[in-house]
């Protein structure tokens, strides 16, 4: 996808150049009356002109921009277009005055301005002298110009490169959160698959064809980048099923998820690191311990929350944030959702709170 947008991007690029020349070229013919337009001297030195100036602008784009004014070399910048613009004025002024030469028409117009100035006491610079200042001009504005385009191609490349890292972070993230998730939650639920194959065989069953479904998404669906909140929701509740093998009748499990998910997409594993802490620091077999997690979908917003006890062997610091980390969490959310979304953790007493809101989450087709 990013080399078709570079490709894409590039062609559009060379596309409004040949754009750009072809208007150069055909101008003379539209906006010179019919006496100047056959004066082939005149229509020569125009375009002499415009390849100048087109040389003034692809040097200072390709060559003198790139390798020493974005290098930090300014005085060396400086001194080379200076030098560029020095040497293509005498270049010019000999190919219009030698090869293409004033013709009488020219020649009675610039009589006719000296004697408007004469006759009313006009000052003004010779026409060599004025050459060389409109040259000049043209050209500083030429390298402005070049120089900001070249500038604004960089910033760019530079945010495209960022998003390109941050993208590569993010799957990082992504690859470290599912071997959190992994480990000790599969060892976990082989134990307790294990020890129910001799008491509750259907539920070995079962619970085997869950840990299968978890096995793919984590393994496969996840890789996509995103996925249905469909998808998401069926792999919490597969995960919420396995854990309650670990879970006695008097613990207090409350999971709400929406029925309909009106196919909205969603990054793979966004709420699960909120579940495993739950199940991780939330559970005790001696204490009344609780777990309630639910997920709203309110308009084009989704509403997570997930509250659970903290058990007597539990750290209540945030810091100690099972899965890949609260700040790592942080980040993600602020990479995916920026601007869109709100985390709210909050520890009261030996309850442990977490309120997420996600805006304009976006809706597959």
């Amino acid at each position: 996808m990013a080399t078709s947008n570079f490709q894409t991007r590039k062609n559009l690029f060379t596309l409004l150049h040949i754009v750009a020349w072809i208007i150069v070229l055909i101008l003379p013919l539209y906006f010179f009356n019919t006496e100047w337009a056959r004066n082939t001297s005149f229509i020569n030195r125009y375009y002499v002109s415009a390849i100048i100036y087109g040389l003034v602008f692809y040097i200072n784009y390709f060559f003198l921009v790139p390798r020493l004014f974005l290098e930090s070399k300014k005085i060396y910048y400086f001194l080379s277009i200076t030098a560029l613009i020095v040497c293509l004025f005498y270049v010019e002024s000999y190919v219009t005055r030698v090869i293409f030469s004033e013709a009488p028409i020219e020649h009675q117009f610039r009589e006719l301005i000296r004697k408007f100035n004469e006759e009313n006491n006009l000052q003004s610079p010779p026409f060599g002298q004025m050459h060389l200042i409109n040259f000049v001009i043209t050209n500083i504005l030429i390298s402005g110009f070049s120089i900001g385009l070249r500038i604004s191609e960089k910033f760019v490349q530079q945010e495209k490169q960022q998003k390109e890292l941050e993208k590569v972070k993010l799957t990082t993230e992504l690859a470290l959160l599912k071997n959190q998730v992994s480990p000790h939650f599969f060892f976990n639920t082989l134990n307790n698959i294990y020890s129910l194959i001799e008491l509750k065989s259907a539920d070995a069953q079962k619970a085997v064809l869950q840990l299968s479904k978890l096995m793919r998404y984590l393994l496969y669906e996840s890789e996509q980048g995103e996925v249905k909140l469909s998808q998401e929701l069926e792999f919490m509740n597969n995960y919420v099923d396995l854990m309650k093998l670990r879970l006695n009748s008097k613990f207090d499990l409350q999971v709400s998820f929406p029925g309909d998910s009106k196919d909205i997409i969603i990054p793979p594993l966004l709420f699960v690191p909120f579940v495993e802490n739950a199940f991780k620091h939330g559970i005790s077999y001696q204490d009344k311990s609780f777990i309630h997690i639910s997920l709203e979908i309110e308009q084009d917003s989704l509403i997570f929350k997930c509250i659970n006890s903290i058990a007597q062997n539990g750290d209540n610091k945030e810091n100690n944030f099972s899965g890949i980390g609260l700040e790592n969490i942080r980040k993600r959310l602020s990479l995916l959702f920026p601007e869109r979304h709100e985390l709210n953790i909050n520890t009261k007493e030996s309850v442990f709170e977490v309120f997420l809101k996600i805006k304009n989450t976006p809706k597959s087709i």
